[in-house]
C-alpha cells in the first residue's frame, strides 16, 4: 500500500503569482505601452500645439460626422434592439435560432467584409446600383453608405443584452397590467421598459462606443475623402500617413477619451444592474 504524499500548498504559491505577472505584462505590451506613446506623442510639445490641432478643418468635420453617425444609428438599434428583443425573448416561433445568429451575425464576420457587402449591394456595379444612379441617390462614398455600416457592426448590443433580461423578467407583471386595463403601449412604458431600463443603457453605451470607434466597415464604404465622408478613426489613419502626427495623435487622444467615459458609465451600469439583482 502505497501513500500518496500531499503536496505542501506554500510550494504552489508561486504558481498565481507567475499567471498574474503573465497577465499584467500582456496588457502593459498590448494595451498600456501604446496608450501611454499614444499621450505622450499627443502631449510632447505643449498643450499648445494640441489644443490647436483641435481648430483644423478636416478635424471638425470627422468629429461632427462621427458625433452624427453615433447619434442617428444609436437610436436605429435602440428600437431595432427593442423589437428584436421583444419578438424573441416573448415569443416561440420557427427559424428563432436562426433569427440570433443572424442579430450576432456582426460579431463573427470583419467589419471589412461588412463593408464590403455593402458596396456589393448599393455600389455601382451592385445589385441596386443601376436603379440608385437612374433616380440620382449615391449611398456609397456618401453619408448613408456610412450609416449603414456604422448601424450594421453596432446592431447586437441592445437586443443582446435586453433579450437576458426580458426571459428572466417574464411574463406575470405584463399579463397582470394587461388583465387590469393597460394596453400594450402602457404596459411598455410602466411595466417592461422600468424593468430593462440598466440593460437597455448598457446596450446603448456599447452601442455608442461600437458606432465612435468603427473603423473597416466605414473606411471601405467611406471613401475615406476629408471633409466629406472622414470620421475620426478614418482622421487618425489619413493624418498619420500624411506625417501629421501630432494631428494623428490628438484625434487619438480624444478617442481614447471618450473610450475612458464610456468605461466609466459601463462600470456605473453594471453595478446599478448588480445593487437591483440583489433587491
Amino acid at each position: 500500500m502505497t501513500i500518496d504524499k500531499v503536496k505542501n500548498p506554500r510550494k504552489q504559491s508561486w504558481v498565481p503569482a507567475v499567471l498574474i505577472g503573465i497577465a499584467i505584462a500582456y496588457l502593459f505590451l498590448v494595451q498600456y505601452i501604446p496608450a501611454i506613446n499614444v499621450f505622450f506623442a499627443a502631449f510632447k510639445n505643449g498643450f499648445a500645439p494640441f489644443l490647436s490641432n483641435f481648430t483644423k478643418p478636416e478635424f471638425l468635420h470627422a468629429a461632427w460626422l462621427t458625433l452624427l453617425l453615433a447619434v442617428i444609428s444609436i437610436p436605429i438599434n435602440a428600437i431595432f434592439g427593442l423589437c428584436a428583443a421583444w419578438a424573441i425573448a416573448r415569443h416561440q416561433f420557427p427559424g428563432r435560432t436562426i433569427v440570433l445568429s443572424i442579430i450576432d451575425l456582426p460579431f463573427s464576420i470583419s467589419p471589412v467584409v461588412a463593408g464590403l457587402m455593402i458596396v456589393l449591394l448599393y455600389g455601382r456595379e451592385g445589385w441596386f446600383g443601376p436603379w440608385l444612379q437612374e433616380h440620382n441617390i449615391q449611398i456609397i462614398f456618401a453619408f448613408p453608405g456610412m450609416l449603414m455600416a456604422t448601424a450594421f457592426v453596432s446592431m447586437p448590443f441592445v437586443a443582446r443584452e435586453v433579450i437576458p433580461i426580458l426571459e428572466e423578467f417574464g411574463k406575470d407583471q405584463e399579463e397582470a397590467a394587461r388583465t387590469l386595463g393597460a394596453n400594450d403601449w402602457q404596459t411598455f412604458w410602466r411595466v417592461t421598459l422600468p424593468s430593462i431600463r440598466w440593460g437597455l443603457l448598457y446596450g446603448l453605451i456599447l452601442t455608442n462606443a461600437r458606432a465612435m470607434g468603427e473603423f473597416g466597415a466605414v473606411s471601405v464604404v467611406s471613401g475615406n475623402i476629408a471633409n466629406r465622408t472622414q470620421t475620426l478613426p478614418l482622421f487618425v489613419e489619413e493624418a498619420y500617413k500624411q506625417y501629421e502626427t501630432e494631428a494623428a495623435f490628438s484625434a487619438a487622444v480624444l478617442l481614447a477619451f471618450l473610450a475612458v467615459i464610456t468605461l466609466i458609465l459601463k462600470e456605473i451600469v453594471e453595478r446599478k444592474t448588480e445593487i437591483k439583482e440583489v433587491e
